[in-house]
Order: C-alpha cells, then structure tokens, then sequence
C-alpha cells in the first residue's frame, strides 16, 4: 500500500485480516502520516497490555487512541470543550493530537490509568482505511503508540518496524512517512490549552485557530505519550552542538582524538559544517524544517545501522517551525 491517494481495493483483504487481527485482540502495526503506529483496539485493556509488553514500555505511560469520525471520538470522551471542537474541526485529519476528558469504562489501560485521553484523527489513508474497516468489527478505536522499542527512534517505514520486532508481527505496509516525527498534543482539559508536545503541526497555526497563546507545559499537566525527558535515542551517543562546536571539534589538531582513533565510528549530522576529515560519516540535514523532520528518525536509524558510536548533531535554528525537531533531538540526547 503505498502513498498518494486512496487504498487499492486490491489492498481490501490485507485490511480485513488486519480488522480482524484487532477485533480478536491482536497487534498490527500501520502507517500515519507522522509515524508507523502499533495499534491494538483501543476497549480491550487486556489487548492494550501487549502493547506495553511488546514494547518494554511502562504501563502508566499513555497512548493515542486513533479514531475515524468524530462520532469515535466521542465513544471515548466524557466531554469535548470547545477548544478540542475547534482543533478537531480545523485539523482533523492530520497530526495533532487533542488530550480531552477520558469516559469512565473506556480505554482506561490506553490513558495509563489517567482520568484524561489522547485522541487523534490520522490523515494517511491506510491508517483511515484501517479505523473504519475496523469500526466494521467492532472497534471504535485504535491505541496506538509509535512501532517501536520504547525509548527507541521511532519508524517512519514498514522496514523500520519488521527491524525493531521481527517478521511474526501484521504490518500494513503504507510507504514512507510523510511527517516524519510524532503529532503535536494539545491538553485540552482545562481552561486555557496547553503545548504538551511540539509535533507535526505548528505551535503558530495552532494558537491562530484558537485566537490566544497556548500555555507551555505545566507540572500539574496530564501525563502524555512521548513527552519523556529522555526518548526518540538512537544506539549510538547523540550530542546536541552549535556549528562553531563541531567546526572546531572537526579541526586537522583535533581529529585524531576523536572515537579514540577511530573517526570512522563518528557521524556529523549538520546543515552548514562542510565535509572535512576523511573516514568520517557525514549526513546533510536539511535547510527546511519540515524536509529535516521527514528524514529525522530515517536518518538517526541509518547511522544506527552504519555502527558508529557517536552522532554529532548540528542544533537547530531557534525558530518556530524548527520546534519539533529540536524536541526530538533535545530528548535523543538526554537520553
């Protein structure tokens, strides 16, 4: 199934398997247009617990349930103010996620236990193509955190995915990303919204819609998916520098220090540091955010794959459609 355009009704019996695999409780991993997703029907708390297994990820840590219609969406919260209404309106489908207050009885183990949800309207078409062939079987909503490790970079490809969990696992297989890092989540369960997590969807667009600033993160907010100090690491040590800091770092009396000896286990990451040592790996980032946020986790995974044990990664601009992509690279680091 690849990208544009709709799902081949060739492509129909690959997705009744994969309805059907989530209506009897199973895994299957999908496509967005952020990142691959691995879903599990979003009512059943006991298919919802091999998520966190499969992935080694702590089970008060909340998932994004995925839903098709707002009438979805509505199956799963008690009450949308209308703050959620007017994103929703304006940016569903796409890559926000919108934090609203949890029904009782529904998806208690997706919300890590929390009184409040992360719900999201995905854009690519296999994964629309999956939510309503499984709202056919019976699932109203799919939880789905991104298909991989926990703590790992997150896949942008199916390949990505069959790397992380092996060939045992249903993957729908949708093309390349087109977003390339995680939804931007907006709590919307008290008076004034807040920016829980820089994504896909600009903090700009975002407060035009809703006509005021939103609140950056507070202590007492909802825990959410991917907002961990440290995340999205690749095995490699990635460190956060300024231009000037690698220049300098890369200079001819430097180099031979570098790795102990071994520049070759060394990758630069950068947009404006020329290629100048020998045996190094260098990978050019893009001069636009939004190209840079598309090949980011492709690109760390890449240099994963390559071994080497350090990335050098050039900071971005402090401007503010560079914010996802130095969230990411700000939690890679930490981690």
């Amino acid at each position: 199934m690849n990208r544009p355009g709709a799902v081949p009704s060739t492509q129909a019996l690959a997705l009744r398997e994969a309805a059907a695999c989530l209506a009897a409780g199973g895994l299957v991993a999908f496509p967005t247009e952020t990142v691959y997703g691995l879903g599990a029907r979003a009512d059943d708390d006991a298919a919802v617990a091999k998520i966190f297994q499969a992935k080694g990820r702590p089970s008060d840590h909340p998932l994004i349930v995925h839903v098709a219609s707002m009438a979805g969406a509505e199956a799963f919260a008690s009450s949308l103010s209308s703050d959620a209404q007017n994103l929703m309106a304006h940016f569903w489908p796409g890559p926000l996620t919108v934090i609203v207050s949890r029904r009782v009885g529904q998806a208690l183990a997706a919300a890590g236990g929390q009184d409040s949800l992360g719900l999201r309207m995905p854009s690519h078409p296999v994964a629309r193509a999956l939510l309503r062939e499984a709202a056919h079987a019976g699932v109203a909503g799919i939880a789905a955190p991104s298909a991989n490790r926990f703590g790992h970079v997150s896949p942008t490809t199916a390949a990505h995915v069959r790397s992380e969990f092996g060939p045992g696992l249903l993957i729908l297989d949708g093309g390349p990303c087109e977003v390339g890092i995680e939804s931007t989540i907006i709590d919307c369960t008290s008076a004034q919204p807040v920016l829980l997590r820089p994504g896909g969807l600009e903090r700009q667009r975002i407060e035009a819609v809703l006509g005021r600033a939103l609140r950056d993160r507070q202590a007492d907010s909802p825990r959410a998916s991917g907002t961990l100090a440290a995340h999205y690491a690749p095995r490699a040590k990635l460190r956060l520098m300024s231009a000037e800091q690698i220049a300098l770092a890369l200079a001819p009396q430097a180099v031979g220090g570098l790795c102990n000896g071994h520049p070759q286990r060394l990758a630069v990451y950068s947009r404006t540091v020329p290629q100048t040592v020998a045996g190094l790996v260098y990978r050019t980032m893009p001069a636009q955010a939004v190209m840079a946020a598309r090949e980011l986790f492709a690109v760390l995974r890449d240099l994963d794959a390559l071994e080497v044990q350090q990335v050098w990664v050039e900071m971005p601009p402090e401007l503010p459609d560079w914010e996802g992509v130095r969230d990411r690279l700000q939690r890679a680091a930490a981690a």
